[in-house]
């Protein structure tokens, strides 16, 4: 049923495109139907795998990366209440630090490169999955550690066992919010100094007042995200509600 509403949802929406384009006869505005057609031209191309690949790669570099050192870092803070202290005011700071700052920074630091894009994304959104992962550790529950001494757990079994369970809504939590966060600032980062990916052909398309790859690259960039959304976060959350269960 909630497929079908889905369905009927995007059916509306495409009709009401298709009437605010007739209405505004412009090339400002272009029918579906036009869109449609620059996108599957783009694909046949080759052009749009290119791009769509190189912002994906990207996204799969320094997502994780954000979520490992944010995740170590945030649990670390909220564990240990002197180092929450000494570290908060940083965590704030940089959590107020526009991502076009850091990507700004990052390629005068380091060159218009590879390794500037990612690092400018991932550190962009390291200190947000802090907060959050920060939030989780602060409310473990001080008896799993003595069951744990108890029972002589290893690391690993206390990990997978007691803490990892502890953190799953945490870790959701982060990534739904962080993948959003991170495709944006890859895009950005792609916008400001790289030489592929969706966000530079946006800046490309832009600069050449083409409405119609624009929306074409803007509509193949969401239906990857709402396939990810539909799949793999989807999974998860089944997954971490049939174990907390």
């Amino acid at each position: 049923m909630k497929g079908f509403e889905r369905l009927v949802s995007l059916i509306l929406a495409l009709l009401a495109w298709q009437v605010a384009a007739m209405a505004a006869a412009s090339h400002l505005l272009p029918p579906p139907a036009s869109v449609l057609r620059c996108l599957l031209d783009e694909a046949a191309s080759g052009a749009l795998w290119i791009h769509l690949g190189a912002t994906l790669r990207r996204v799969a570099i320094a997502f994780p990366l954000a979520l490992g050192f944010g995740g170590l870092l945030g649990w670390a803070m909220g564990r240990r209440p002197g180092l929450d202290r000494w570290l908060d005011p940083w965590l704030q700071l940089l959590l107020g630090v526009p991502a076009m700052v850091v990507a700004i920074l990052c390629y005068v630091w380091l060159g218009l490169g590879e390794t500037a894009a990612v690092l400018a994304v991932a550190l962009s959104k390291l200190p947000a999955m802090a907060v959050i992962f920060r939030q989780g550790a602060r409310d473990h529950d001080r008896e799993l550690d003595q069951m744990a001494r108890l029972f002589r757990f290893n690391g690993w079994n206390r990990f997978w066992h007691l803490i990892l369970p502890e953190l799953a809504p945490f870790l959701l939590a982060a990534m739904r919010s962080g993948l959003s966060l991170v495709w944006k600032i890859v895009l950005l980062v792609e916008m400001l100094g790289r030489s592929d990916g969706v966000g530079f052909q946006l800046s490309v398309y832009f600069q050449l007042f083409d409405i119609r790859h624009l929306l074409a690259y803007s509509i193949a960039f969401m239906a990857v995200l709402l396939l990810i959304e539909t799949t793999l976060l989807r999974w998860m959350d089944r997954h971490v509600a049939r174990r907390l269960a």
